[in-house]
Formats: C-alpha cells, structure tokens, sequence
C-alpha cells in the first residue's frame, strides 16, 4: 500500500520564488517548527508550543487578506485562512516532519513535498487497518485472559506498530527489497512473532504455560526469541529475519545491522529494520556508537529505517516528550542528519503514511530515518507492574484511555456506509476469528528457523605450498607504476621476497598472517578484517593497505595486497571508528549471516574487548545455545605483559575462559607465526562454525626472532594443540616439565639456553578449550621420570588460565608427579607499569618456573 499521491498538492509548493517574504517566512516556520507545535501524546499530557506562535497574525497576515504570487496563479486556495488550514494539517496534525538535523536542502525539499501531499486511504484498506489493530489487540488481551502470570511485555499503547511494521515491508518490497532484518527490544516482540513473524500461537503460548509441553526447547524466554519468515506481498516475496536479542536491549542494533552489511556484501538486496525503546535509544552509548559506525565504508547498510516504540516511559520513570525545551529521545540520530517522523499512534493512517515515507526516503538517499510512535504504556513495564504507585496521574488517564481500536472504529463509524452496530460486529468476528486460530495444537518442530543464510556447500582447503606461496607474494607485492612505497614497505616487501625465493628461511607474524589470507582467499573463502587501525596494525604488524608516498591525481592513492590474487572471493579490511562495542556487535552480526567466510575483529589492545563485554556473554558465548546462531567470528585480542601497565597487558584470558561450556568457544594462545598461520586456516576450514578467541603478540614477541617460523614449516603440517619440546635430547632425564602458552615460552627457553639446563622440558599449550587432552597426554608420556610439573603463566592466578586448566592437566601428569603454579602476584589492576618492575618479576617469575639447578641430579 503506497498513501502518497502526486496529483493533488498544498500551495505551498507552487512557484515558491514568486512568494512574498511574509508568507514565504509563514511556510517555512511551519515547515521548521511545526513539529514542536503538534498535539502528538494520545495522553495529552506531552507539551506541545502553543499553535498562535504559527498564527498568520505573527507574520503581518490576515485570514482575510488575498495572497497572490506577482501574476501567477496558484493550484488551491488563494487566501490565508485556506493556507493557514493547509499548513497546519501538513506540519502540526497526528503526523509532522522534524528535518531540524537535516543539512542537505535537496533532502528537505523533498521531504517537504511528501508532507505537503495529501493523503487518502481506500476504504478497503481502511477495514484491513482496523483488522490487524484488532490483531495487536487480541493477542495481548487473550495472553492476559489465558496465562496472567506470564511476562510478555504487552505492546497495549502502541498496537499500531503491528500495521506499521506491516506497511515497511510493503513499502520495502515495492522498491525492491527481498529481506528485511529485522531488530527490536522486548516491547511488543512476542506480538509481532505471532502476528508478522507467523510464529504458531500455540508455540508461543507453550512458553506461559506452568507445564510446558517441551520443556527442552526453552532454551531462552520467549521475549528475547527471533524467527524467519517468507512473507508475500502485493509486490512479491520479501524474507523477514527477526533477529533474537537479550535483556541488553540496545545491543541488538549493531548485530542487525552488522547481518544487513552482510547480505548487501553479497549482492543481496536487504534492509534493516531497528526498533527500539525511546528510553534505551536515548540513553545508552551503543546507539551513538552505530549511528557513526554505519556512516563509514566498510560498514554501511544504505540506511536504516528506525521505529522508536515511544511510551513515555523509561521502565519506570515518565519521561514525556518535551516540546517546550526542544528535548525528544530520537536526539541522538541528529549527528547523521537523519529526518525524524513522529506520530500519533491512535492515528493508524497516518502511521501508515510515516512507513511509506521512511521507506520512500531510505531508498532514495541511502540513509538513515527514524519514526517516532509516540504512544503510551497501558500497563507497567511488566504485566505484574504496579505503575501507579510512581505515575497516579498518568496512569489514571491510561485507565480511562480508548485503546487504538476503539478510536479507529469510531472514526470509521462515522464515514458513510458504515455505522456503529456494523463496526462493533466487525471487530468482534475480527477478534472471534483469531481466537479461533489460537487454540491449535503447535505443529512438530514448531520452533521457529534460525536467522541464518541456508548452508552453503563443503569447501575443500587448496594446496598451498611454496608454489603457491611464492606466486601469491608475486602477485602481492606487484604495485601500480608509479607508485611509491613508504620505506618500511620497502624493507617488507624485500622480506617478503627474500622468503619465496628461499634468501631468508623465517617468516614473521606479519607475512605468516597475510600469508594464511592469502591462501584462503585462493580457496574461495571471502575474508573480513576490521576494528581501530587493522589496515596497519597497532603495532604496525599488518600493513595490509599501502599508501602511495607521493600520490597523483588520478592514480589511486591506496594499494591493497591482497587484493591482487584475482578469483572470486573478497577481502574487506576496514579501519572502524573508535568504538569496541558496536563494532563487534556489527561484526558478530556479519558473521552469523556469512558463515563461510573468515570473519576477524581485532582489539587495539586485548584489554579493550571488555567495552564489548555485553557482545561477549550474550552473543559469542550463548548465541548457539539460546538461539542456534552459529558464527565463526574471530577475535584477536593483542596480550602480553611488557611492562606497560594494567590496560595494554591482559586480554582478559580468564574471563573467556570462564565463559567456556559445551564446546561453545575456541580459545588458544599460539606462540609462534606458523601456528598463528595454521590456526587462522584451521578456523576458517572447520566443518563447524565456532568463535575463536585468540591471544595475539604485541610489540616484543612479533619482533622476536624466535617466535618466527620456517617457511617450510609453515607451509608443512596443521595446527598442533599441544608443542612438545625439540630441545630436550634425552627425555628420560627430564625431572621437571613446565607448561606454559604464548610468549613467556620463548623467555623460559632463552633462560635455559643461558643456564644449560638438561633436566628441564617447556612444553606448549597452544588450544587452552576445547583442551587437548589426549594430545597433551601423548606429549608427557615422552618424560615417564618427570616428578614436578608446573604450569607457569605471565598474569596473576586471578587473571590466566590457571584456574581453568589446572584439573585436565592434573589428570594427564605422570604418576607421582606433583603439579604446581608459578605466576605473578595476585592484584586487582593487573600489570605493572614500570618496565624496571616487570623486568624484575619476570626474571623471577622465570627462576621460579625453572626450578634450582640442584634438581638436575
């Protein structure tokens, strides 16, 4: 259904250059604050400007006085009162613009030209409006009848989103859109999963009953479910994905849109669809946080369409909007320029007419644009809410308040052909109909489908050895002519060659890393790369994108490695804005709807993931379990202590740790570039997609020669869990192991070099979950006459692996032998600062995990 009609328009959007000043002035104040001036609460307790500052009077005209336009002559009314009537239906009725953010004067002129058209909806259409208000209503009364006792979040105030949710998907199809995603918070979700989402009523209802027929497929509460859906449209078939959501109820956004970028990525035409509740959307960062983030190449969605469920309620507090102060809780939306559209929810048709606009915009601009249904919340925040005991005035006028339907039924009683008794009747078989409907057993398997793309078909690793390799860095370090290198690509790329030609035999952990894209790349695998600064790296580690020196108009002044290997698959490696929580939201969106693909978010520092910490325990550790969503996010998180104090040491390995259960999470620690290689392959090939949680080198351990690899080896062999030790020539001599993860094993290594140490094996725990066990076992039973083993770590106990692999390595430790912790002090903030410190507890630290040479005999 499209509302909007060219063929009848207001005067004012005549031949405005003809316009005398005072009435050009009279248009636009109503054009630029009209909205201020609106009666738009259906409590009217919201305070809207006083309509007389919009009087005629106030700009020198009278209702009575003739405006002509220098000869011409107008499409309607020629005198003020007419004009005045016209401009206040447009800009001040149930339905007004606020363009006050809007900067480009093309996006407001048509803007202005969709409020200024006029708008009649058929009578048909008028009925089917009425019919699904009565579907919103339904739901929530025979919830409320049937199941008082379950918390469902009743949409009761604000019905009219179901016919808006409606009309956007109508609209999205007429332009062409064949999958909307789809993100809200609680309010009103389990009303749309039975009445948009086309959930089984009987699915739902299982979830409020006391004795639920299924108790196993509980694995969330019903308010925080998403669905699938095909649905048919009068313009075509249109995939819904409502996509599940915790009780962070802004955390939803960024995941949605990340899953949107996807879809388009993939030559899919999609749009996403973020609903949100105006307290959350006002008032928590993450709005901020993606509002910028989807302005910027790399993470763009062409626009999304926002609907903020206004009802004046912020859980408890009543935060009505404020037209006397200009305060409303869509502010944030004005750093991207969006247009807001806010409107009255008892007014369903012109609820109606604010979707076909939105959607109308979003495509036109490929941008953001929000609607405000300001409604109200009939009960509390939960079912079992006492609001009066904050809100007795308020609430008192909700007690006495009309719902929609019966707003919108009298209105349509009053039109010709219809009366009261017919209405009344209407709304009952509606309401009886639906009922019906309810009272169905849920059919097997009732659960909803995952949000999720259909599987693709098994891909199958390339080969890729030195051939391979050296035809890749070939290709990779072939730049434009003339363009000039900075350099220390200069030095790399000598590096780079150097190892395919055999001149240098090591690889660093940045060829290792492009390498391992490279190869994936060349198995059709599509790579992503994102977060602050990856095209370089924090540590200049990376150096994926390079940058002509001495750029030239017309040549392009940015070179892309990886890039030049030709095939199929895509790399994308973006540089987010200065944000943790919404970017990984976004990528953890991505990677759920692109599950074939390599998809790696990288921290400035490890320390940082823990502005992302709602992303980290609600989605990447539980998305399986509660929802299905399998996603293969990798996540880089730079770790290590090097004397630079508390938040650019720790990654926070033990809380990953913790969240570890039922094979949820990949977890591991690798201490060299091939193994970082191997295990970025092994990710990105596994027949089953998990997260993977990778504590990454910082500056010392990349420039460490030792922890560089081979080419051979690189190129040789997988992922190996378990390191033992090359170095011990005779194993039955060895009296103490020390197992340890990462870069503290190359200083151990040094320390014993330096000492002469026979007695003592440093064997390497690379995967920390799912543990490797058995290869663990297969590696100490090398050293039978081992009598003391120690795990030893670079954190404090509080802080490491400590606590979580303590009792699977005691199980695999030769008999009689002893095991034993060796580690910093326990503290709260973590690491020192003082680069003189760390060097003292490190020297320490290692002579405690070496043990006295005595031992040796």
């Amino acid at each position: 259904m499209n509302p909007l009609h060219d063929d009848a328009t207001l005067p004012a959007r005549a031949a405005q250059r003809h316009l005398p000043p005072a009435v050009q002035a009279f248009i636009d104040a109503h054009r630029q604050q009209g909205y201020r001036h609106a009666a738009l609460d259906p409590l009217g307790e919201a305070r809207p400007l006083a309509l007389q500052r919009l009087a005629p009077a106030c700009f020198g005209l009278t209702a009575g006085d003739a405006v002509h336009t220098d000869g011409s002559d107008w499409r309607g009314a020629r005198q003020v009162q007419a004009l005045d009537a016209a401009l206040k239906a447009a800009y001040c009725s149930s339905l007004v613009l606020d363009a006050s953010a809007v900067r480009d004067e093309v996006r407001c002129r048509w803007l202005y030209a969709q409020m200024e058209t006029r708008f009649a909806l058929p009578l048909p259409a008028r009925t089917a409006l009425l019919d699904r208000l009565v579907d919103a209503q339904a739901w929530e009364q025979h919830v409320a009848e049937h199941h008082p006792d379950g918390k469902r979040f009743s949409l009761e105030g604000c019905e009219a989103l179901l016919p808006l949710m409606d009309a956007l998907v109508d609209a999205a199809a007429a332009h062409g859109v064949g999958e909307t995603f789809i993100g809200m918070p609680h309010r009103g979700r389990v009303n749309l999963l039975v009445n948009l989402m086309g959930v089984p009523a009987a699915d739902l209802l299982d979830h409020f009953s006391p004795t639920p027929a299924d108790p196993a497929r509980h694995t969330d509460l019903v308010y925080h479910r998403g669905a699938a859906r095909r649905l048919a449209t009068p313009s075509g078939e249109v995939l819904l994905r409502l996509a599940h959501n915790p009780s962070h109820l802004q955390s939803v956004y960024p995941v949605v849109m990340g899953m949107t970028h996807a879809a388009i990525a993939r030559g899919r035409s999609a749009m996403a669809i973020a609903l949100h509740g105006d307290a959350a959307f006002a008032g928590q960062g993450v709005v901020m946080e993606t509002l910028a983030l989807t302005h910027k190449p790399g993470y763009s969605v062409g626009g999304t369409v926002h609907v903020v469920i206004n009802n004046q309620v912020g859980f408890t507090e009543r935060n009505p909007m404020d037209a006397q102060q200009a305060r409303y809780c869509t502010d944030p939306t004005r750093g991207v320029d969006a247009p807001v559209l806010r409107v009255n929810a008892d007014a369903p048709e012109e609820v109606l007419r604010a979707a076909a606009i939105a959607v109308a915009y979003r495509q036109r601009f490929g941008t953001d644009v929000v609607i405000d249904l300001i409604g109200y919340r009939r009960l509390g925040h939960s079912e079992h809410d006492a609001p009066k005991v904050t809100h007795p005035l308020g609430y008192a006028l909700t007690a006495r308040k009309p719902s929609v339907v019966e707003v919108y039924g009298a209105a349509l009683a009053a039109t010709p052909g219809h009366d009261d008794a017919g209405i009344t009747a209407h709304i009952a078989a509606r309401r009886a109909a639906v009922r019906a409907g309810w009272g169905l057993p849920a059919p097997a398997n009732a659960e909803a489908p995952p949000v999720q793309p259909p599987p693709e078909a098994p891909r199958w690793p390339a080969a890729f050895g030195r051939t391979e390799m050296q035809a890749a860095i070939s290709a990779m370090t072939h730049w434009p002519v003339g363009f000039v290198p900075h350099p220390v690509i200069e030095q790399l790329v000598q590096h780079w060659q150097a190892c395919a030609d055999g001149r240098h035999t090591h690889a660093d952990w940045c060829l290792a890393e492009n390498l391992a894209y490279a190869s994936l790349l060349q198995a059709g695998v599509d790579v992503r790369v994102s977060g602050l600064d990856v095209q370089r790296g924090t540590f200049m580690h990376r150096h994926a994108v390079w940058h002509d020196q001495e750029p030239q108009p017309g040549q392009p002044a940015q070179f892309v490695p990886l890039r030049q290997l030709g095939g199929p698959a895509r790399f994308d490696i973006v540089n987010s804005v200065l944000s943790e929580e919404a970017v990984l939201g976004f990528e953890y969106g991505y990677s759920v709807q692109a599950p074939q693909s390599l998809t790696v978010w990288e921290a400035q520092f490890g320390d940082f993931v823990n502005g992302a910490q709602v992303y980290i325990d609600q989605y990447i550790a539980a998305g399986e379990e509660k929802w299905g969503y399998r996603s293969p996010l990798t996540l880089l998180l730079p770790h290590g202590y090097e004397g630079v104090g508390p938040e650019h040491s720790n990654a926070h390995l033990a809380r990953f740790l913790q969240l570890c259960g039922a094979g949820n999470l990949r977890v591991a620690y690798p201490s060299t570039a091939g193994q970082f290689y191997k295990l970025l392959r092994a990710q990105a090939l596994a027949p089953e997609a998990k997260p993977l949680v990778v504590m990454t080198p910082k500056a010392v351990m990349l420039a460490d020669a030792d922890s560089h690899t081979p080419v051979a080896e690189l190129l040789a062999g997988d992922f190996q869990p378990v390191l033992g030790d090359a170095h011990v020539a005779a194993p039955q001599a060895v009296r103490r192991v020390v197992l340890c993860s990462g870069k503290l094993h190359h200083v151990l290594h040094r320390a014993r070099v330096a000492q002469g140490r026979t007695d003592v094996a440093l064997l390497r725990l690379e995967a920390l979950y799912p543990f490797p066990a058995q290869a663990l076992s297969q590696v100490l039973a090398a050293y039978p006459q081992a009598r003391n083993v120690v795990w030893a770590q670079e954190e404090t106990p509080n802080q490491g692996a400590w606590h979580f692999v303590r009792d699977d390595i005691a199980a695999q430790c030769p008999p009689g032998a002893t095991l034993a912790l060796v580690a910093r002090p326990a503290t709260g903030a973590g690491a020192t600062s003082s680069a003189v410190l760390h060097r003292q507890q490190e020297r320490e630290l290692v002579a405690r995990a070496l043990g006295p040479a005595a031992q040796a005999s």
